[in-house]
């Protein structure tokens, strides 16, 4: 069966990331929010049909760029985000000579788990559990 991705990250380097993934996911739940506000405060101004010039545009903007930066380094490392509010991520692996997923998410102290490519977050198995299969 042919691999899906074209990287895959050994337990040791997954590991190694988790403090930067930890950083990215409080600038996300920092940022995120602050966009929604900002966006929540347009729909009057839209609908009275105002210019959306000023700061708060600039500043809107400039929240959305960092959003993009920052799901663009998920993506360059083809760690698949799951869920972002969780901090749920998936990193491709090899384990038992298959493709699967090491799964994390930003409540954990480490990556402990792992699951099927085809099965979820609801097929997660610890990494000590040996496959029958």
């Amino acid at each position: 069966m042919p691999l899906q991705y074209t990287r895959h990250y050994t337990l040791p380097e997954a590991r190694e990331l988790l403090p930067k993934l930890r950083e990215w996911f409080a600038e996300l739940n920092e940022v995120t929010p602050r966009i929604h506000k900002a966006e929540k405060s347009f729909e009057p101004r839209l609908t009275a049909g105002e210019d959306l010039g000023g700061r708060g545009v600039v500043e809107w903007a400039k929240n959305l760029r960092r959003v993009h930066e920052l799901l663009r380094e998920f993506q360059s490392r083809e760690i698949q985000l799951k869920d972002v509010e969780r901090g749920l991520v998936d990193f491709p692996a090899i384990l038992d000579e298959r493709e699967v997923f090491l799964c994390w998410e930003k409540a954990e102290d480490n990556i402990t788990h792992w699951h099927d490519i085809d099965t979820g977050f609801a097929g997660r198995k610890p990494l000590w559990e040996a496959r029958e299969d």
